[in-house]
C-alpha cells in the first residue's frame, strides 16, 4: 500500500494520450493465497506475501529476487531509513530488507489486514477488522506505540497526506475515517452516500485534497472532498475492486478489479472527473501498487493449477523448493480469496 503519492518524473501530453496496457508479467510457482502487493519505490522492490513467505521482485527488471520465509500475511510496509520491513498478520513479522531475514514477531491485539508506513509520524500502521482498528508500530525496534479505535470498523486501504491527516476506508460502514495522527484520534467519518458500495481501495490527490474511494457492491468510485467530506462525483467501475490509488504525475486515479479489469479515472480539474479507460488485465488481479519512477501500476493474481495425482507443486520459478511453513494463523482471511492452492503467482506491470 502507498501512503503519500510522490512522483519523480514527468508525463508528456503525448504519453497521456497513449492507452494503458499490460507491459510485462512475471510468473512464480508456489502455494497459498494472496492479498496486497507493495511497491517499495525507494529500494526498488516489490513485495508479495503468499502462504508462509514474502516473495520479493525487482521493481525495474521485474525479476524474482528471493523470499523471506516464515512470514506471509496480508501486506507489507518498508521503512527505508532502518531497512526494516513489516507484514500484517495475526503476529506482525518484522524483517531486514537487506538480508531478507526475519527479525521477530510482534504481538498485536487486533485482526490485521492493511498496512502502511505513515510519513508524518514515521510509524508503521496496522489496519484491522477488529478492535483496536489501527495499531502504530515504531519501525526502529518494532515496539507498539499506540492504538486508535473506530467502533465496529472494518478497516481497509489508507492514505496519508504527509502533514498529519490520515484517511482510511471503513469497508463495513461505507465511510472514510479521518484521523489526526499527531493527536492519534479520529476526527470524523465521511459518509460515502446511499449509492456507494463497500470501499476497499483508496486514492488521494494531496495537492487538491481529493479522495477516490473505490467501492464494491455496487461497483463505483466515490470522489470526495478531503476537507469536508462532500461527494463530488460517483463514477462506474467495471468490477469488484479491492485496491486503488492516485498518481499525481498523470493526475489519474485507478481501481484494480477481481474480474480482470483496471479502471483509469482522469482528474481534469478539482471538479472534473471521468473514466478514461478500462484496461484488460487478468482474472483475480484485485490489488495494486504504484511504481512512481516508471508510472506503472503493479498488480497481482494467482493461477490455480491442478497437479497430477501424487504430485506436490511446491517449486518456485528457479526450481528451489519452498520452505515448509504455514501462513500465520488468521493472516490470510482475505488473501485466501486470491487463490489458495498451488499455482502461479502472476505479477503484472501496467503502463503506457
Amino acid at each position: 500500500m502507498l501512503g503519500l503519492g510522490l512522483m519523480a518524473g514527468n508525463v508528456s501530453a503525448q504519453d497521456s494520450a497513449t492507452p494503458y496496457k499490460v507491459l510485462d508479467t512475471t510468473k512464480l510457482m508456489g502455494n497459498g493465497g494472496i492479498d496486497y502487493v507493495y511497491a517499495d519505490n525507494d529500494e526498488r522492490r516489490v513485495y508479495v506475501p503468499r502462504g508462509g513467505n514474502i516473495f520479493v521482485f525487482d521493481l525495474d527488471t521485474h525479476k524474482y529476487i528471493g523470499s523471506i520465509t516464515n512470514t506471509g500475511g496480508h501486506g507489507v510496509a518498508v521503512d527505508t531509513a532502518t531497512h526494516h520491513g513489516f507484514s500484517s498478520a495475526a503476529k506482525i513479522a518484522m524483517f531486514d530488507t537487506e538480508t531478507m531475514q526475519k527479525i521477530k514477531d510482534i504481538d498485536v491485539q487486533s485482526r490485521p489486514d492493511g498496512i502502511l508506513l505513515e510519513p508524518f509520524t514515521d510509524k508503521v500502521l496496522i489496519f484491522s477488522h477488529a478492535s483496536p482498528s489501527i495499531t502504530a508500530i515504531d519501525p526502529k525496534d518494532g515496539t507498539v506505540t499506540g492504538t486508535i479505535d473506530i467502533p465496529d470498523g472494518g478497516m481497509e486501504e489508507a492514505r496519508s497526506d504527509g502533514q498529519g491527516k490520515l484517511y482510511c476506508d471503513v469497508e463495513n460502514q461505507k465511510k472514510i475515517a479521518v484521523v489526526d495522527m499527531k493527536a492519534m484520534k479520529v476526527l470524523t467519518l465521511y459518509d460515502l452516500g446511499d449509492t456507494a458500495g463497500e470501499p476497499g481501495g483508496l486514492g488521494l490527490d494531496v495537492k487538491n485534497h481529493i479522495l477516490f474511494a473505490m467501492c464494491a457492491n455496487p461497483n463505483v468510485c466515490v470522489v470526495v472532498n478531503a476537507d469536508d467530506g462532500k461527494v463530488l462525483a460517483t463514477l462506474p467501475l467495471d468490477g469488484g475492486t479491492d485496491g486503488g490509488g492516485f498518481n499525481p504525475a498523470t493526475m489519474e486515479a485507478w481501481s484494480s478489479q477481481r474480474n480482470g479489469t483496471l479502471t483509469i479515472i482522469k482528474e481534469s480539474s478539482p471538479t472534473s472527473f471521468a473514466v478514461e479507460q478500462t484496461v484488460q488485465t487478468k482474472q483475480g488481479c484485485k490489488t495494486s501498487s504504484l511504481d512512481t519512477k516508471n508510472n506503472q501500476i503493479v498488480l497481482i493474481c494467482t493461477e490455480r493449477l491442478a497437479p497430477a495425482p501424487g504430485t506436490n507443486v511446491t517449486m518456485v520459478a528457479n526450481l528451489t523448493p519452498l520452505p515448509a511453513t504455514n501462513a500465520p494463523a488468521g493472516g490470510q482471511r482475505r488473501g485466501g480469496r486470491g487463490g489458495g492452492g498451488p499455482g502461479n503467482l502472476d505479477v503484472l506491470w501496467v503502463g503506457r
